[in-house]
């Protein structure tokens, strides 16, 4: 046991180091006091937080806990982390709709108000510049979160792109909330024990949905939204209530909630299936190859009118060369930029994010491979350090997700 949870804290370690790295070979950091800090810092100290550097920020990875306890702790009862590295942004004004819609490739104009979903900011090859939740609070103010390593990149390419919007008269201003921090509490035990914190009726927001409501006495952005496949919520509190707010949490759950770090965090989104942003998406990967043509709206199809739009929809119309998948396997843990092979040892693929499942109890990952290699139970051979492993295509989620819908959903 002791080998497979040292190979999974190694090969989580990899995988976040790899994502971040194209972001960190930008930089250079003298000294770990250069790294930023979020306001849960000397919290994170206090409880035995490991802290490592991860976009230019020092964050937990874990705690006391190990890896894979954490992992198995958040899908039966319930974590606590800590994602205030990442930025949250505000988008207001009549004109915000239609200027993002240039941008992403959600119908954000068809979402009602109040509610979210994932989309994908596009270039003008139809590559993925990032992943990024965003939500219609109203017709005239969009919220929206952008991954940690990519916040320079978004920030420039946004804002290049307002400018001439504004000249022409559009009617637009933004926000970025470093005002604010972000906690995200997900698993079964995640709307009980905030229940306990604020008086509105948690039952009432479904997954996707947010409010902005009073928890713990301090005003919030609650969305019920995660990382992790399981019940939960990213809740945007004022930096100054924060520590306040995640004491609360742990005190009310009884130490079923736990403070978990950014390992088991990647090991649960691996588990459901889900990208990180600097290995299974990137500049030229489109968001179809990446699987997500769910996020497409309707009528963005329809119109296209988003960077990219004229190879995007060629792909969904005609398929794309490559197709993001998931596989089960065999041997050691198949690690990022390992080789597929057909069975009969031809290249097909790579490898993108891969490792041990503290759930399933057994190695995960997923990749890209080429079309007509992509049906579930296809077998194939993943090459690690020179050996060839077997390995069969899998259905994405692993581990079946549990968000919080309507009864009719």
């Amino acid at each position: 046991m002791r080998g497979g949870l040292w190979q999974l804290g190694q090969s989580i370690t990899r995988r976040l180091v790899q994502a971040d790295k194209k972001q960190a070979a930008r930089r250079f950091f003298a000294s770990e006091a250069d790294l930023k800090k979020t306001v849960l810092y000397d919290f994170h100290v206090a409880n035995g937080g490991k802290m490592v550097p991860f976009a230019g920020w020092s964050m937990p990875i874990q705690y006391k806990d190990s890896i894979m306890e954490s992992t198995v702790n958040c899908r039966e009862n319930g974590s606590l982390f800590d994602v205030s590295h990442m930025c949250g942004l505000s988008l207001k004004g009549k004109d915000c709709i239609p200027f993002l819609e240039k941008l992403v490739i959600a119908d954000v104009a068809g979402l009602a108000p109040g509610t979210g979903t994932l989309t994908v900011f596009t270039n003008e090859k139809g590559g993925s510049i990032d992943d990024s939740v965003v939500t219609k609070v109203t017709d005239d103010h969009i919220y929206l979160v952008v991954n940690a390593g990519c916040r320079d990149k978004d920030l420039a390419h946004i804002e290049e792109h307002m400018k001439p919007f504004k000249a022409k008269g559009g009617d637009l201003s933004w926000h970025i909330h470093d005002e604010r921090s972000l906690l995200a509490l997900q698993g079964p035990l995640a709307a009980p024990v905030l229940q306990y914190l604020t008086k509105e009726d948690l039952s009432k927001l479904y997954f996707g949905e947010f409010r902005v409501m009073d928890i713990n006495g301090a005003t919030c952005f609650l969305t019920r939204t995660g990382y992790t496949g399981e019940d939960g919520f990213e809740i945007s509190v004022p930096s100054e209530a924060a520590v306040d707010l995640a004491k609360a949490i742990l005190e009310k759950s009884e130490g079923k909630v736990r403070l978990t770090g950014l390992g088991a965090r990647d090991s649960l989104r691996l588990e459901a299936g889900l990208c990180l942003y600097g290995n299974d998406m990137e500049q030229h990967i489109s968001p179809v190859e990446a699987g997500l043509n769910w996020a497409i709206g309707k009528r963005r199809r329809a119109e296209g009118g988003f960077l990219g739009a004229e190879l995007i929809l060629k792909q969904l119309e005609e398929g794309p060369k490559i197709r993001r998948v998931g596989f089960i396997s065999s041997g050691p843990p198949a690690r990022s930029h390992s080789e597929i092979q057909s069975e009969k040892g031809t290249n097909i693929g790579e490898i993108t994010s891969g490792g041990f499942s503290p759930c399933l109890k057994k190695n995960i990952a997923m990749g890209y491979v080429k079309s007509g290699s992509h049906k579930s139970g296809t077998k194939v051979k993943i090459v690690i350090r020179g050996k060839a492993y077997e390995g069969v295509v899998t259905k994405m989620p692993f581990v079946p997700t549990k968000y919080y819908k309507p009864p009719s959903s």
